[in-house]
């Protein structure tokens, strides 16, 4: 309960220091976010009075104590290029995103950690290297480019799948006529979590196998299954922060995939926000993502203190 305890702790100030660069970083930016509210020939009457009606006359730290007190409450403001609320515009574009990283965050994981274990039980094989090779090649590919080659050959091409969108919206999320539209952004978001959990589990998995106790129990005369299920046991930690970070990284990270399939997600949205200097919507967007990373790390280092019980007296 104490370490559970510590490391809540420990989140409350990392917190903090995201809202601070999330409010920060706007500003630092270049251009003034009153241009995408006033007019080019506005009098400085008409530039002032904005200026007061948004708070942009107070002091910075000022704006900021506004800001996140606005924030505790869930008012994360009103978008400047839709007049609607940023918390409502927000989730719906998260839930969009969350649609495409639960079919793409899976198939990463029971890929990529399938593939890591072949390559662990035969190193130097051909197999070792053709995992090797594909978790690289699907690294080194940047999504978005994926993303346009699939468009090109699925959808253009072969007429297999539609090439944008998210289909009429009403459809169950189950459905065939839902899950077509997510099967090429999601095959191009899980490339790459999908080659860093093989190299990473593939990595893991080998060290372990080196370990004295991995020759104590193949000594003691257990089967290779059993010692590879226990190598594969104390693993597991170690791939489940990989799969956290990813989690964060799909749920951030989706926003040229997202611009590539015109899918209306987080990133889509974030796009959108920058594009339109809509700082109520940027701040928001970026609070958003930001606060669900240090969610999903949180969580992983309790599932992590949960799984390994030596990380209890850390």
């Amino acid at each position: 309960m104490g370490t559970v305890l510590r490391r809540l702790l420990l989140a409350l100030p990392i917190a903090f220091g995201v809202s601070v660069v999330c409010f920060a970083l706007v500003y630092i930016a270049p251009g003034d976010p009153l241009q995408t509210i006033v007019p080019p020939d506005a009098t400085q009457a008409t530039i002032d009075a904005v200026k007061h009606a948004y708070g942009l006359d107070k002091p910075l730290v000022v704006q900021y104590l506004i800001w996140l007190w606005r924030v505790l409450h869930g008012n994360l403001g009103t978008s400047i290029s839709t007049t609607r609320p940023v918390a409502l515009e927000v989730m719906l574009a998260l839930g969009n995103t969350m649609r495409l990283v639960a079919l793409a965050m899976p198939a990463a994981l029971i890929v990529g950690y399938a593939m890591g274990v072949a390559a662990a039980r035969f190193p130097g094989g051909w197999i070792d290297r053709a995992v090797t090779g594909i978790a690289v090649v699907g690294v080194s590919l940047p999504n978005y480019w994926v993303g346009v080659v699939l468009v090109i050959l699925c959808a253009v091409q072969w007429s297999l799948l539609p090439a944008t969108g998210m289909g009429s919206g009403h459809a169950a999320l189950l459905s065939w006529e839902s899950l077509r539209f997510m099967i090429l952004p999601s095959i191009s978001l899980a490339l790459i979590p999908m080659g860093i959990i093989a190299r990473s589990t593939r990595a893991c998995v080998l060290d372990l196998a080196s370990h004295d106790f991995v020759l104590t129990l193949r000594a003691k005369g257990m089967s290779e299954s059993t010692v590879t299920r226990h190598v594969l046991r104390n693993a597991l930690p170690q791939v489940i922060a990989i799969v956290g970070l990813q989690f964060g990284y799909l749920m951030g990270g989706s926003i040229l995939v997202e611009t590539v399939f015109s899918w209306p997600g987080s990133g889509f949205l974030l796009g959108r926000a920058i594009q339109n200097r809509d700082v109520p919507l940027l701040q928001g967007t970026v609070l958003v993502l930001a606060m669900i990373f240090v969610a999903t790390n949180l969580l992983v280092d309790l599932l992590q203190v949960r799984l390994d019980p030596r990380l209890r007296r850390g």
